[in-house]
């Protein structure tokens, strides 16, 4: 045995006791008597025996689990695959996880049976949930049977959150457009039902209002090729507009695309602002003007919260944001600049 970790079945033969009954004494179980708890515990010592943790809470019958709630997706999953905001969430909260018990499970809710879903997510969580594009009712729903969880993104108004400057972000980028010259700016905002879209949404018409410039806008999802349709409906209604800006990288890296069909140049005749900061900004030609959105630090707050015990209802964390600017609206070449958008 020199050569190997010990077993439990080690410490089961070692001790002259069974194997179920060396991992009730192990697991703190009942129904053992004291003689088999005192050779179990020699045997353990005898042998250096440290027991897998991931085996001990089976044995427990429960597993220490963050659940990662996501509505919608599940219909296509590749679209999930696609959008880099998901991974960068996964990778915020592993980074919190690391080095303890706790494992991240991801649960794709479909929207069909979205409130059993929501119901048996609730009852079957351990360490708590973290929301993503949950909407403010089902959210509700959500805190009415399981306290321990954390919104990623405004939601109802008890259900705790960690958030961003969303309104704030994009009221600076619109404001940055008009401070270049731009004064026919559309925008391509996000599905009407998430609530950092319809903060996007509010910042974009507080910063043209205070412009005085009108209202151009175009509505979609979070996904490339709603950017791209969009985009092109404004083109038709709209060949005069001078800067986009958009939801999120991915409606921008869309928009691009329909703009160079068109012929306009980026940024020579059309200035371009995205959303995230995410590897699409610098993949994209040219590289695309955003407002970083700490996407990681967020995740990995909220997950941090999960395995303090959670927070309290009404809670916020609110994480400030960053324009950061790049090719796509001033051409600029060298490293990018960044922008604080705090007030």
């Amino acid at each position: 045995m020199q050569d190997r970790r010990p077993t439990i079945e080690d410490v089961a033969r070692v001790a002259g006791v069974s194997r179920a009954t060396a991992s009730r004494v192990i697991n703190n179980g009942r129904g053992t008597s004291d003689e088999a708890q005192t050779r179990v515990h020699q045997a353990v010592d005898r042998l250096g025996y440290r027991p897998n943790p991931a085996a001990r809470m089976l044995a427990l019958g429960r597993t220490d689990v963050i659940d990662l709630v996501v509505l919608g997706y599940e219909a296509d999953l590749a679209q999930l695959g696609a959008n880099p905001y998901f991974s960068r969430v996964v990778a915020g909260a592993l980074s919190a996880l690391a080095g303890t018990d706790t494992h991240l499970r991801v649960r794709i809710v479909a929207e069909n049976a979205v409130h059993r879903s929501i119901d048996e997510i609730a009852r079957a969580t351990t360490q708590g949930a973290i929301l993503v594009n949950v909407p403010p009712p089902l959210a509700t729903r959500f805190h009415d049977r399981c306290e321990r969880v954390v919104s990623l993104g405004a939601t109802a108004d008890r259900v705790p959150a960690v958030e961003a400057r969303n309104a704030h972000g994009a009221q600076v980028a619109v404001t940055y457009l008009h401070d270049l010259g731009r004064r026919r700016i559309a925008a391509v905002h996000g599905p009407a039902g998430n609530t950092c879209a319809a903060s996007r949404r509010a910042g974009h018409l507080h910063a043209i209002h205070a412009a005085g410039l009108p209202d151009i806008t175009g509505d979609g999802q979070f996904r490339r090729e709603a950017g791209y349709r969009a985009t092109a409906r404004l083109i038709a209604t709209r060949p005069d507009i001078d800067a986009v800006f958009a939801a999120s990288d991915l409606m921008a890296a869309g928009a691009i695309q329909a703009l160079t069909a068109a012929g306009r140049r980026i940024p020579d005749d059309v200035s371009v602002v995205g959303f995230d900061d995410s590897v699409i900004a610098t993949a994209v030609n040219p590289p695309m003007t955003t407002v970083r959105l700490p996407v990681e630090q967020m995740a990995a707050a909220a997950t941090r919260t999960l395995l303090d015990g959670g927070a309290a209802a009404h809670w916020r964390l609110v994480f400030p944001v960053d324009l950061v600017v790049r090719a796509s609206t001033a051409g600029v070449t060298g490293p990018h600049v960044s922008r604080s958008t705090d007030a």
